[in-house]
């Protein structure tokens, strides 16, 4: 009984010392990236800066709220539509994609596009649908959709991954069809991970949305880049908190989302 202590105390040792030796290789690299880092201004008085700056923003304009409402609901409708489309689509790839389906050679393939999507940021797809579509919000849900996909099906399938096998084959195992294992034996699992992973993602889209304006794919982002052309940092200031509240709101719906769903 000792012995078997002995050697898992000398395994964690082990491993805290590897992780140290990782982390101050990791740290060492930041340093040495941040220090090769040149101030392209011609002056460095930082602080006088962002005093003049601040200066400019605040107090925040918040007489502009009844012109934002409709541009506020526009990213809201870009944020909402492309997170629902990529929950759907993602929740068929993730189960294809994952190691509880029979057939394993269309998992690789959609685990590498999955990927592919991913590496392509999401204002650069607002590009790509913006010259493809059209300014608009179309433009900005489709982006996002895109997106968001890539994203979606890489979470949900780790989360199905996760779930261990052996309840879906003892349901099977005792005449349960495919839809009934994955819905008694997976399902329970893994719901409450789904649906963090699907308000994580709507969260960021509203956030992104807001973004990708700045390229024509609607929403709120066009005024931003409107504010920002012509130096109205108090307007832009409030669009700012006035984002930062929506997304505190959502956050707190999140949390008490996931404790219904958990309980």
């Amino acid at each position: 009984m000792s012995d078997t202590s002995e050697s898992e105390s000398g395994k964690n040792s082990r491993s805290a010392k590897k992780t140290g030796v990782l982390w101050v290789g990791v740290a060492l690299i930041a340093v040495f990236c941040l220090g090769s880092f040149e101030n392209t201004t011609a002056n460095g008085d930082f602080f006088a800066r962002l005093l003049r700056f601040s200066k400019r923003a605040f107090p925040p304009d918040f007489h502009i709220l009844p012109e934002l409402v409709g541009p506020f609901f526009e990213t809201a409708r870009i944020a909402v539509s492309a997170t629902f489309f990529a929950v759907t689509v993602s929740f068929v790839w993730a189960f294809l994609a994952s190691r509880h389906y029979p057939l394993p050679m269309i998992r690789l393939p959609l685990r590498v596009l999955a990927n592919a999507i991913r590496s392509v940021p999401s204002l650069a797809w607002a590009v790509v649908s913006v010259a493809v579509l059209g300014a608009g919000p179309l433009a900005g849900a489709v982006a996002l959709t895109i997106y968001s996909t890539g994203y979606l099906a890489k979470f949900f399938t780790d989360s199905l991954d996760s779930v261990n096998p052996d309840l879906k084959t003892a349901l099977r195992d005792n005449g349960a069809s495919v839809v009934q294992a994955f819905a008694h034996g997976i399902w329970p699992s893994v719901r409450s991970q789904l649906l963090s992973h699907a308000l994580w993602m709507l969260e960021y889209n509203l956030r992104a949305s807001t973004v990708i304006g700045y390229v024509g794919a609607g929403g709120i982002g066009l005024r931003l880049h409107v504010y920002q052309e012509f130096g109205q940092w108090q307007r832009f200031s409030a669009v700012l908190i006035c984002i930062f509240v929506i997304v505190m709101i959502l956050d707190f719906f999140g949390s008490w989302a996931r404790r219904q769903t958990a309980g």
